[in-house]
């Protein structure tokens, strides 16, 4: 996985980088950090469904924090929608 994102990355070892990689199935997904002291790995696995994952021609995505938060909870991010706010109706 390391030699995957050394190929794929372009940026110094001092800066902090992410890489998120999803299984074949669609239903894992690996979050890799990366910041001076060393990696961290983050796997997560979805009980029913699949990751809504971004196509793209060259590989790369740059994800909002609102995104990767709704990647992550298995949200359909592309596509939200708004549930009914709680409150009183007059």
């Amino acid at each position: 996985m390391d030699a995957i994102v050394a190929r794929q990355d372009n940026h110094h070892k001092t800066s902090q980088t992410e890489h998120l990689l999803r299984g074949r199935r669609g239903d894992q997904i690996k979050v890799l950090w990366a910041d001076s002291d060393g990696l961290c790995l983050f796997t997560k696995r979805l009980e029913r469904g699949r990751f809504v994952w971004p196509v793209t021609r060259d590989g790369k995505v740059h994800l909002t924090p609102a995104q990767l938060s709704m990647l992550l909870e298995g949200i359909n991010w592309k596509h939200p929608k708004r549930t009914e706010r709680a409150g009183i109706r007059i």
